[in-house]
């Protein structure tokens, strides 16, 4: 087990910065998420923390030893490729042992390491298998296992369930779950997929342009964000935004023709009366109401358990979902009130939030 501390580290590519000046700390036996857009940094912070990328400033330390010019296999680290990146001619076994034979482990420990992974993994009846003769998944879970032999303190996972599709994607997100109860290691996922961000992660790290957004856990990532960028990137669909302005004494919201008095636990800190902010409200926080925002159904699109259904807001789109007993049709005009008590504001110019939630 390994805690991790990343201090005030940066990486340029010429004059492309990657990632700007990063703080971060995680604790040990942690799963945290590194989740943001393609282009975010995510994936080079993963390569510093592997060793094949040097940080150009700042410094990386691993249980309080600062590990910059330490190579990758003498980081006590195993990475996962989005690409599995298998070795054809081996068998499973073979793959899986394939780092135990480089690091001279004799063969009766290694026979029983790749046991004890493959057991883990569910890998029994495979191990004489080539690679082509396996699905995506079991693919998946023989790079894990030749990570796991390696007993690393810590776990670098680079988007690997990208190439699989949504149904198996789900199931090994369970396994990847249930694999870190199990082992208790620290690891670090570098996902897009917001998804998997929230459903596996005790924290997750959101990342923009190389700099760090936010680092919480899932329910207050998605309650509370830092800023207008979290908050539309968290969430499916995403949240919805209009332009509002504060009155008397930021105790209330004006948006069009719609107006609403705020709680004082909602209320900002510092705000002036007539300032332009962003008003965000999840879906799911949107109501049909007797006034409101006057908008029309443009979209109704049912998904079983609910719908979901695009409004024009005075050339702004809005969703919102719904209960399929709602009956809404395109062209209807109808009165839209987001709940008053779970609204977010966020600074028009800088877009960083403003109240407390």
């Amino acid at each position: 087990m390994s805690a991790i501390r990343i201090n005030g580290v940066s990486k340029y590519y010429g004059n492309t910065c990657a990632v700007d000046s990063l703080d971060v700390e995680i604790e040990s036996s942690e799963f945290l998420s590194i989740l943001g857009p393609s282009g975010c940094g995510k994936t080079t912070l993963l390569r510093m923390l592997a060793g094949l990328e040097q940080p150009g400033s700042g410094q990386i330390e691993m249980d309080g030893k600062v590990v910059n010019e330490l190579p990758p296999s003498k980081r006590d680290i195993a990475m996962v490729f989005q690409t599995y990146a298998l070795y054809p001619h081996m068998t499973v076994a073979g793959n899986i042992e394939y780092p135990l034979k480089k690091r001279k482990v004799a063969k009766q420990e290694r026979k029983q390491r790749v046991a004890e992974a493959a057991a883990l993994l569910q890998l029994e009846g495979l191990l004489r298998r080539k690679p082509r003769e396996l699905s995506g998944g079991q693919q998946q879970r023989v790079a894990l296992g030749r990570a796991l032999v390696r007993n690393p303190a810590v776990f670098l996972l680079d988007e690997p369930l990208s190439n699989l599709d949504a149904k198996l994607r789900s199931h090994m997100r369970a396994e990847l779950i249930q694999l870190h109860q199990r082992i208790g290691r620290t690891m670090i996922y570098v996902t897009h997929d917001q998804l998997e961000a929230m459903t596996m992660s005790d924290r997750i790290a959101v990342m923009r342009d190389g700099k760090l957004q936010q680092i919480a856990a899932p329910s207050e990532v998605y309650a509370r964000p830092a800023n207008r960028f979290v908050a539309g990137f968290i969430g499916t669909p995403a949240m919805n935004f209009v332009e509002g302005r504060l009155g008397d004494n930021a105790s209330c919201l004006r948006s069009g023709d719609w107006s609403v008095s705020l709680a004082e636990s909602l209320r900002p800190a510092a705000a002036e009366d007539g300032q332009l902010v962003e008003i965000g409200f999840r879906p799911e926080d949107l109501h049909i109401a007797e006034s409101g925002m006057r908008a029309t159904v443009s979209v109704v699109e049912t998904v079983g358990h609910e719908i979901i259904v695009i409004f024009d807001y005075a050339g702004t789109e809005i969703v919102g979902r719904f209960s399929p007993d709602v009956s809404l049709h395109a062209q209807d005009v109808v009165h839209l009130a987001p709940r008053a008590d779970r609204l977010h504001l966020f600074d028009a110019a800088s877009g960083r939030r403003l109240n407390a939630g």
